[in-house]
């Protein structure tokens, strides 16, 4: 069985509570009140930064060339274009690049952050690879069943839907479950294991992401 067949086992569920969830049932219907989406798109600004720093951490352990030239590409893709594209789309909801750099991160951007970046530095190459999957799986499927249920009026939201279920991401989210399933098929009964439950982690991670949004999470101390 391949990696990406079972670990959907894992993922499935948690993306059909991403669904479900309003927040997310909200913007594909495009009635989704811009106040929460407004701190989703703050959140993910600091997110993408220690996302990059993942890329680094990847490229440096990629075990060949061709890895480590597709995850230094991806590096210098977020940092140098997302990034800009990120800043362009904030505007749109009338948030500053000002805004953008001085967001503190939520508890639960913290937490899903150094939980990637820990994993990053600490781990294999393998371990990366469970824990950046989810991020770019759960999105695409978002993305792909809010757009079969019909382009909401709301621009900024079908824009939103457009990114994730776009061809480009779509390419970006099976190159990573192809390297997943790669690096599972050379792997131990043990490292698989690991490798489930660093899935599983950056899953749930997903979906507090936008619970955490919906709910405008702030420190409580």
């Amino acid at each position: 069985m391949r990696a990406t067949d079972e670990l959907s086992t894992i993922g499935d569920p948690i993306w059909e509570a991403i669904l479900e969830h309003p927040m997310v049932s909200q913007l594909g219907e495009g009635t989704l009140d811009e106040a929460p989406f407004r701190y989703w798109v703050r959140q993910d600004y600091v997110y993408l930064i220690e996302y990059a720093r993942v890329f680094a951490h990847g490229a440096a352990m990629a075990p060949d060339l061709e890895r480590m030239g597709t995850f230094a590409e991806l590096l210098d893709s977020t940092i140098n274009t997302e990034m800009d594209l990120h800043r362009a789309y904030a505007e749109t909801f009338g948030i500053s690049e000002a805004e953008l750099e001085t967001t503190e991160p939520s508890p639960t951007t913290q937490g899903y952050t150094d939980f990637l970046v820990r994993t990053a530095a600490t781990g294999s190459f393998g371990d990366l690879i469970a824990a950046l999957l989810p991020c770019m799986w759960g999105f695409n499927v978002t993305g792909k069943r809010l757009a079969d249920r019909g382009r909401p009026d709301h621009e900024g939201y079908a824009e939103w839907i457009d990114m994730y279920a776009g061809e480009e991401f779509t390419e970006l989210t099976e190159w990573c479950k192809d390297l997943m399933d790669e690096v599972w098929a050379e792997s131990t009964p043990d490292e698989r294991d690991r490798y489930r439950e660093l899935f599983r982690t950056s899953a749930r991670y997903e979906y507090r992401f936008w619970d955490a949004a919906w709910r405008q999470e702030e420190w409580s101390i």
